[in-house]
C-alpha cells in the first residue's frame, strides 16, 4: 500500500477558532487500487468525541457514486468499522466496491452521549461533508445513497425522508460539521430499522444482555419514555415524514421472526411510502430473527442491497 505525500500546510490560510471538522487525510492506495481515507473528522462538538468517517473509493477513474453506511447497535453501541456479526465486513465492503460504488462508513453520537436528534444531525453532517469534499474524495456529490442496519436503518430512513421542508425540518437538519448544505439522498436501503416508535412502545422488549445495566434503547434515544414524550417519539419516527414530498426509492429488508424490531415496522413504513407514491420494495427474510440470524442467504441479501443502490445511483453492477 502506498501513502500519498502529506499536503503542505499554508499557515496564511489558517483561522482561529478552527472549523468544526478536518479536511480529508491523504489516502492510502492498496495493491487492489482502492483508495482509503481512514479516520476523517467530519464533525466536532466541545465535550464530545470527534465524529469520524472512513471512505473507500474503487480503483479507476471517478467520480464514483457513494453509499453512506450507518451502523446499528440500538443507538447505544457499535462503530463504523463493523457490520453486524452475521455480515462479514469483507463481504459487505467488497460487494459495494466491486459494483463501482464508493463506501463511506460513519460514526455518530450514541444516545447516552446525546439524545435524539443528535444522531440524525451527525448523519446529515456526514452527508454534507462528503458533498463539500467530493472532489478530493473522488465522489459524485449528486449520486449519494444511504444504507443502514437496525438503529442505522432507522437513521438511514430518516436521512432519506427528512429535509428542510419537513415538519421541524430545520431542527432535524442540524448544523454540525460543515453546517449547511444539501443533505438529500438518491436511494435508501433499510435493514430491519424502526419506523414508528409510538407503536413500537406496545411491543414487549426481549431480555437484554446480562452482566451490567443495559438501558432501554428507546428510552435512551429519546431521553424519556414514549409516554412522557410522544411528540419526540413521533419526530423520531420515519413514518411521520413518509407521506411528504415524493420519497427516494427504498429497499426494506427484514426478518419475519425478528424479536427485537417486529417485521410489522417495515410493513408500516412500506405502506406509508406507497401511499406517498414512492418506489418501495419490501423484502421479507423468511424465518430470520434480528440481524438476519437464522438466514443462510446473507451473501444474496448483501448483493440485493448493492444491486439496488447501484441501479439507482447509476453505478456498474
Amino acid at each position: 500500500m502506498t501513502q500519498s505525500p502529506p499536503a503542505e500546510i499554508d499557515i496564511a490560510d489558517m483561522t482561529w477558532p478552527p472549523p468544526p471538522y478536518r479536511s480529508p487525510v491523504p489516502p492510502v492506495t492498496g495493491t487492489d487500487g482502492v483508495r482509503r481515507f481512514d479516520g476523517i473528522t467530519y464533525a466536532t462538538t466541545p465535550g464530545y468525541r470527534p465524529r469520524l468517517l472512513d471512505v473507500q473509493v474503487p480503483a479507476g477513474e471517478g467520480p464514483f457514486p457513494a453509499v453512506v453506511w450507518i451502523h446499528g447497535g440500538g443507538w447505544l453501541d457499535g462503530d463504523r468499522r463493523y457490520p453486524p456479526p452475521t455480515v462479514p465486513a469483507a463481504l459487505l465492503h467488497g460487494a459495494v466496491l466491486a459494483a463501482g460504488l464508493a463506501l463511506v462508513s460513519i460514526d455518530y453520537r450514541h444516545s447516552l452521549e446525546a439524545p435524539f436528534p443528535a444522531q440524525l444531525h451527525d448523519v446529515k453532517a456526514a452527508i454534507r461533508y462528503v458533498r463539500t469534499f467530493a472532489d478530493t474524495l473522488g465522489i459524485d456529490p449528486d449520486r449519494i445513497g444511504v444504507w443502514g442496519e437496525s438503529a442505522g436503518g432507522h437513521l438511514a430512513a430518516l436521512a432519506g425522508l427528512v429535509g428542510p421542508d419537513s415538519p421541524q425540518g430545520a431542527e432535524l437538519e442540524g448544523a454540525q460539521g460543515v453546517g449547511s448544505g444539501v443533505t438529500g439522498v438518491r436511494a435508501v436501503v433499510d435493514w430491519y430499522g424502526v419506523s414508528d416508535l409510538v407503536t413500537l412502545a406496545e411491543h414487549p422488549m426481549p431480555a437484554m444482555p446480562t452482566g451490567g445495566d443495559f438501558p432501554d434503547p428507546y428510552e435512551a434515544l429519546l431521553g424519556a419514555t414514549v409516554a412522557e414524550r410522544p411528540d419526540l417519539a413521533r419526530a423520531a419516527s420515519p413514518v411521520t415524514y413518509a407521506e411528504g414530498p415524493t420519497p427516494p426509492p427504498f429497499l426494506l429488508v427484514h426478518g419475519t421472526h425478528d424479536g427485537l424490531v417486529p417485521y410489522s415496522q417495515s410493513e408500516a413504513l412500506a405502506a406509508a411510502l406507497t401511499r406517498a407514491g414512492g418506489e418501495v420494495t419490501l423484502q421479507p427474510v423468511e424465518g430470520a430473527d434480528h440481524i438476519f440470524l437464522g438466514s443462510c442467504d446473507i451473501p444474496a441479501i448483501v448483493e440485493g442491497g448493492v444491486a439496488f443502490l447501484a441501479r439507482h445511483l447509476g453505478a456498474r453492477v
